[in-house]
């Protein structure tokens, strides 16, 4: 049976896909579209149920972005990257929860994570300064969550180098309004912030390499729930390729609605051209298959953490190397379905054009580059462990 909030988001499905246009031309979630979210609880659902969260299983998480996505692939988008930031602040210090919730369970949190500032080291406290590009959402936030290179009291970075993850309130950063300009997820607003010299306690950072593992973060944050327990890097890949994957799901009904009564320039009926129907056929199957293969991934982890066992380097690098492809195979699939739909698929006021606009700028998020990934998987199934680069963003 489905989860709740993927009821919820089902219920409310046409609304979210008649606010997309709105969406789209405002460069950032339309009101209707925030006000649906938070009815559904997409958001909050990775959220500690201490504070208005369901904690739920990562696979009812991905199934409810996909469902947003379906409608609306920039909200379902900054439904994937957001909806993760709960997920994260779990494994902080408990007063940052407290900070983030404790008056308002629906306060929502942007990114970056690259690293593309500096914090330096000052008395029980980091000074962030930086300029970081591609924050979904951040017009609706009231935090943001950014990566910044740790640096000592000389401005050098410290050795080894080290990442942290730093929390920020909205009042301690600079939304960039103009620095959204793009082909596709338009709606999603990804505008560049910038920090500078903001002071972050000490409580409110985390260090990359301790939630990249997972176990370890809990551990120290005293969180004992399976979902708490897994890695970083296959928890926020997650929400980016369900948002994907969702937005092929949209492309695929869009498509479908376009050729129902559709006549060729031939003057055959799409019901009647049996290599376009052979098309949509393969197609559907593909996304079909992107949807199971993303969805057994996260779940085999989770298995694997609710047992109490080691999710090991092998594990995470497997399931990242079949989420990656099913993204692209997911992708894929949309490009054969749009090249049979004709000349008026491309008109701006169909929805089929929008949906492969968004799938393809969906695919060019950092954590969908196959190449080094898909090396290190191949070395892993060999019995070789990967060092140094090849074990990025796993």
């Amino acid at each position: 049976m489905s989860h709740e909030v993927v009821r919820r988001v089902e219920e409310v499905a046409a609304k979210f896909a008649a606010a997309a246009d709105a969406t789209e031309r405002g460069g950032k979630l339309s009101d209707e579209s925030v006000a649906l979210v938070r009815q559904a609880g997409v958001m909050r659902m990775l959220q500690p149920a201490e504070f208005g969260g369901y904690a739920a299983h990562p696979g009812d998480f991905a199934e409810a972005v996909m469902a947003v996505a379906k409608r609306c692939g920039a909200t379902g988008w900054v439904c994937g990257v957001g909806g993760v930031h709960p997920w994260e602040m779990a494994l902080l210090d408990p007063r940052v929860a407290q900070e983030l919730w404790g008056e308002n369970p629906d306060s929502w949190m942007a990114s970056p994570y690259a690293p593309q500032g500096t914090a330096t080291i000052t008395d029980d406290g980091y000074i962030v300064k930086g300029h970081w590009n591609f924050s979904s959402g951040t017009d609706h936030c009231d935090w943001v969550v950014l990566g910044a290179l740790v640096c000592g009291a000389d401005g050098a970075p410290t050795t080894p180098p080290q990442v942290l993850h730093v929390v920020i309130p909205r009042a301690d950063y600079t939304i960039i309004d103009d620095s959204w300009d793009v082909i596709g997820l338009c709606g999603t607003g990804s505008k560049d912030v910038v920090v500078d010299g903001a002071y972050v306690p000490a409580y409110r950072t985390i260090d990359s390499s301790e939630v990249a593992e997972g176990e370890l973060a809990a551990e120290r944050a005293g969180r004992t729930e399976t979902l708490y327990k897994l890695p970083f890097w296959a928890m926020f890949p997650l929400g980016i390729t369900s948002a994907v994957i969702g937005i092929c799901e949209g492309a695929l009904d869009a498509h479908l609605d376009y050729q129902r009564e559709r006549v060729n320039a031939m003057g055959t009926r799409v019901k009647d051209d049996p290599y376009v129907l052979s098309a949509i056929s393969e197609a559907a199957a593909e996304i079909a298959a992107s949807r199971t293969h993303l969805i057994d991934g996260i779940s085999r982890l989770y298995d694997l953490a609710d047992a109490g066992k080691t999710i090991s380097f092998e594990n995470r690098s497997l399931v990242r190397r079949n989420q990656v492809r099913a993204a692209w195979r997911a992708v894929a699939a949309v490009d054969e379905i749009f090249a049979r739909s004709g000349g008026n698929a491309a008109r701006k006021r169909t929805p089929l054009q929008r949906f492969w606009r968004d799938a393809h700028v969906g695919l060019q998020h950092a954590i969908h580059t196959p190449g080094s990934l898909y090396h290190s998987a191949a070395l892993t199934s060999m019995g070789t462990e990967p060092e140094g680069p090849l074990r990025a963003m796993i």
